[in-house]
């Protein structure tokens, strides 16, 4: 393949994920609280507003914030759960000093994480911080003391804990940076020297084992490779698999004896690249689907042919069923465009459902069932169930997140959506939904366990349901114009929440998170 310069390969590795959604309703005035912040100057659509015609990813609920905020203390509606002890992190793109909004993609935006620390029933603080790559360390007039990696990214996608470091993430290749407790950066992250080439946004932590999993790609490779992280935090095993026509392999999916690939039909454009594309990935009908299937003790690939539908949602999780992979996921229909379709930012001709994929691996087939076809995205489980069987899944649905996708040139479809979490139960085949109001926008949710499961092999004896728990999202509240961060029992989904969490600031539409607990 032609080799590319770094500005291309940064720009390609744009975290192509789905949107957020956070969701709000009536709140308390901010008393009790101390809270400090820091403006930015020269950030674009620090204004909520949105404009029709305007740049949908950079206003309303996408627009970024200006300013770091710490405050502590924070006000609580109901009552935080005792046993809720740790951080709940997400992150998303916050672009930082944007000069020309029409050469903007918004997932290409600097990455910011907002965290809220629980202790003993108590809001301690929140915070929201850039990632300090040397580019965001520049613009912020500060210093950056670390030797600057070959590609070097302010990584936007994930943000996730392993083997004791926080670590926040993006895809075909920059490094992860390593943020501290308080979300200060502590630099680049190449897993004790063991990490050369890409990493992913989208990791599969194996808790039963404690190997973190990966599956890595990028445009300046003929193939992919999936990566085994040890407990102790270092690259144990790589494994290369052949792949032609440079596809975005966003996500993947893990089971207890298989790694899945999926190889769609969005694959890397040099002459995008080379023309200055903020995301050179196109549409290839050329490029057929398919489903790899990868034995995890080692061995060749098998290929499947797949339903042409998009992979750039994500998987809510697999496992293995005799002789069968099951794989749920959100799937978007095809075609897509990464690229936009000059919304600025990525662009859809339908809207993202829950699905079932069945790997028939004695017939050689792939089967696919819809699960629940509301618009939805963010599919989560108990993070203890990776690669096991599961019975219940957590997944958010954003008004404004769905309308941008679908909007042409920023002017939004006229049809009508919800804002909602929804928890499904996909051994009865139902679903509950907690709607939030019109001009909420909830985030992806994450599974917290009542009860800290146990740790190593013994990782999936839990100590409760499955469904013992509580769902945190973080949700925009329109009366306030700032966010709260949303506590719902699990078991009690459509009920009032359990707690409310009064943000001092906004929290934009961004991508994913986790919840940290205390060691």
């Amino acid at each position: 393949m032609t080799r590319h310069s770094r500005r291309d390969i940064l720009r390609s590795a744009a975290a192509l994920t789905g949107g957020a959604i956070a969701a709000g309703s009536g709140a308390l005035p901010l008393i009790g609280s101390t809270a400090t912040a820091q403006t930015v100057p020269g950030v674009y659509g620090t204004s909520p507003v949105r404009r029709p015609g305007g740049h949908p990813f950079l206003e309303g609920a996408f627009a970024p914030v200006r300013e770091e905020v710490t405050a502590f203390d924070l006000p609580v509606i109901g009552r935080i759960p005792p046993e809720l002890n740790g951080r709940y992190l997400r992150i998303g793109p916050n672009v930082l000093g944007l000069e020309d909004p029409r050469a903007h993609h918004w997932m290409l935006g600097e990455g910011m994480v907002h965290g809220v620390r629980l202790r003993d029933g108590r809001a301690e603080w929140y915070r929201n911080r850039w990632v300090r790559s040397a580019a965001v360390a520049a613009k912020l007039g500060e210093p950056y003391p670390w030797p600057v990696p070959e590609q070097d990214y302010a990584c936007n996608t994930h943000v996730i804990a392993h083997n004791g470091r926080i670590l926040t993430l993006l895809e075909s290749g920059p490094l992860p940076y390593e943020l501290d407790g308080e979300l200060n950066t502590l630099g680049p992250y190449d897993f004790g020297g063991t990490l050369t080439g890409a990493f992913t946004a989208h990791t599969k932590l194996d808790a039963h084992a404690g190997e973190l999993h990966a599956v890595t790609y990028s445009p300046m490779w003929d193939h992919v490779r999936h990566l085994v992280v040890n407990p102790e935090g270092r690259v144990a095993r790589t494994t290369t698999i052949p792949v032609a026509g440079s596809p975005m392999m966003h996500d993947f999916a893990l089971t207890q004896r298989h790694v899945v690939l999926f190889d769609v039909p969005v694959t890397f454009d040099p002459e995008a690249a080379a023309a200055g594309h903020p995301v050179p990935y196109i549409w290839n009908d050329r490029h057929p689907a398919r489903v790899g299937v990868l034995p995890r003790a080692g061995g060749e690939v098998r290929w499947f042919d797949a339903p042409a539908v998009v992979v750039y949602s994500h998987t809510l999780n697999a496992y293995d069923h005799g002789t069968s992979i099951v794989v749920d996921l959100t799937t978007f229909p095809a075609p897509f465009y990464a690229a936009g379709r000059g919304s600025g930012g990525p662009g859809a001709t339908g809207t993202p459902s829950l699905d079932r994929w069945t790997i028939d691996l004695a017939r050689g087939q792939v089967r696919m069932s819809r699960i629940d076809d509301q618009p939805q995205e963010y599919p989560r489980i108990n993070d203890a169930l990776v690669s096991r069987r599961h019975r219940f899944g957590y997944s958010a649905a954003a008004a404004e997140m769905f309308q941008a996708y679908l909007a042409v040139d920023g002017v939004p479809p006229d049809r009508a959506f919800h804002n909602a979490l929804i928890k499904h139960d996909l051994l009865r085949g139902t679903s509950e939904v907690h709607r939030f109001r019109k001009g909420a926008a909830a985030s992806e949710p994450v599974f917290v366990p009542a009860r800290q499961p146990d740790h190593g092999p013994a990782a999936g004896n839990h100590r409760g349901a499955e469904d013992d728990g509580y769902a945190l999202a973080y949700v925009h509240n329109p009366d306030r114009d700032a966010s709260d961060l949303v506590i719902l029992a699990a078991q009690d989904f459509t009920g009032a929440p359990v707690a409310r969490v009064q943000l001092p600031a906004r929290v934009p539409l961004g991508f994913h998170g986790s919840w940290v607990p205390d060691a």
